[in-house]
C-alpha cells in the first residue's frame, strides 16, 4: 500500500515518458528523504502505471550524472509498487543492430561521483549476482519473442557522462561489456537494496564511439528513439500483462540475505 493515498499502479516506468506521453492532468508529486519526484499515473490497456520521467524535473532536462536516483527509487517504494521497468537508450560496442532492444543479464559501474546506496550510515552488502529480477526480464525476453522483434543480451556497462566515451575508452569497454550508457546505475542497485524488482529494456540508438564512420549527433539518437517508441510500448505492456501477481523471485528477500 503506498503512504500519501496516491493512485494504484502495478508496475513503475521509469525513463518512458518519451514512449508514453501522459497528460499532465495525470502528474502526482511525490515526497521523499532525497527530494520530490515527478510521477504520472496512467492506464493503458486496462495496466494501471506510474511513470517517472527520469531526464524532467518542472520541464527541465536533467542529464544523467545529476539526477536524482535515489529520490526515484524511493518515491516508487512510497507508491506502493514493487515492480521497476527502466527504459535506456545505449550505444553497441558488438554488432547490434541499431533499433534493436537489449535485456540486460548483468553490468559494470564505471561512474564516479553518483550516490548508490540507501545505506549511507550502515553497512549493508547487497548481494548483487543476479541484479536484474529474472520474472521481469523473463516477460521482456517472451514479449520480445511474440512480437518478433530482434533483441539480444548481455552486460550493460554504465558511464558517468554527460560526455560520450572516447575511442580508447570504448576499445577497453568492449572487451568487457556489449552495450554502453550512462543511466542504469545506480538505479538497479537501489531497487535492490528496497526489495524491488528491476529490469531494463534498451534500445541501441548508435554504435559506441570509434564504430562508425562518422562522429554521433542528437538528431540520430531521436530518430531511432522515436522510431522505436511505439514497439517499445507494446513490449512493456506485453510483459506487465503476462506477469504472475505472486512475485516468486529472490528480489523480495535481498535485504534479508544481504551481509550486514
Amino acid at each position: 500500500m503506498n503512504s500519501d493515498n496516491l493512485p494504484q499502479a502495478e508496475c513503475a516506468i521509469i525513463g518512458g515518458v518519451g514512449v508514453f506521453k501522459p497528460e499532465k492532468d495525470a502528474l502526482q508529486m511525490i515526497s521523499t528523504p532525497f527530494g520530490e519526484v515527478e510521477a504520472f499515473f496512467v492506464e493503458e490497456k486496462g495496466i494501471k502505471l506510474a511513470i517517472i520521467p527520469r531526464h524532467l524535473v518542472n520541464g527541465k532536462h536533467i542529464p544523467p550524472h545529476r539526477i536524482n536516483y535515489r529520490a526515484n527509487i524511493k518515491a516508487v517504494e512510497k507508491i506502493g509498487v514493487k515492480r521497476i521497468i527502466a527504459t535506456n537508450s545505449v550505444g553497441s560496442m558488438k554488432n547490434h543492430p541499431l533499433g534493436s532492444f537489449f535485456v540486460p543479464n548483468d553490468f559494470i559501474d564505471f561512474t564516479k561521483m553518483r550516490p548508490s546506496t540507501f545505506f549511507d550510515n550502515e553497512t549493508v552488502h547487497i548481494d548483487m549476482s543476479e541484479p536484474y529480477c529474472p520474472q521481469l526480464r523473463a516477460a521482456l525476453l517472451h514479449s520480445l519473442s511474440k512480437n518478433t522483434l530482434p533483441f539480444s543480451q548481455g552486460t550493460y556497462i554504465c558511464t558517468e557522462g554527460p560526455r560520450f566515451e572516447t575511442k580508447s575508452e570504448v576499445k577497453m569497454l568492449s572487451q568487457f561489456g556489449d552495450v554502453v550508457g550512462m543511466t542504469g546505475f545506480p538505479e538497479v542497485v537501489l531497487a535492490k537494496e528496497l526489495q524491488l524488482c528491476y529490469a531494463s529494456i534498451c534500445t541501441i540508438t548508435n554504435p559506441a564511439c570509434g564504430l562508425n564512420c562518422g562522429k554521433l549527433t542528437s538528431d540520430e539518437v531521436v530518430e531511432i528513439v522515436e522510431s522505436t517508441k511505439e514497439k517499445l510500448f507494446r513490449v512493456i505492456l506485453d510483459s506487465i500483462g503476462i506477469l504472475d501477481p505472486q512475485r516468486n523471485c529472490n528480489c523480495k528477500n535481498s535485504k534479508e540475505n544481504a551481509i550486514i
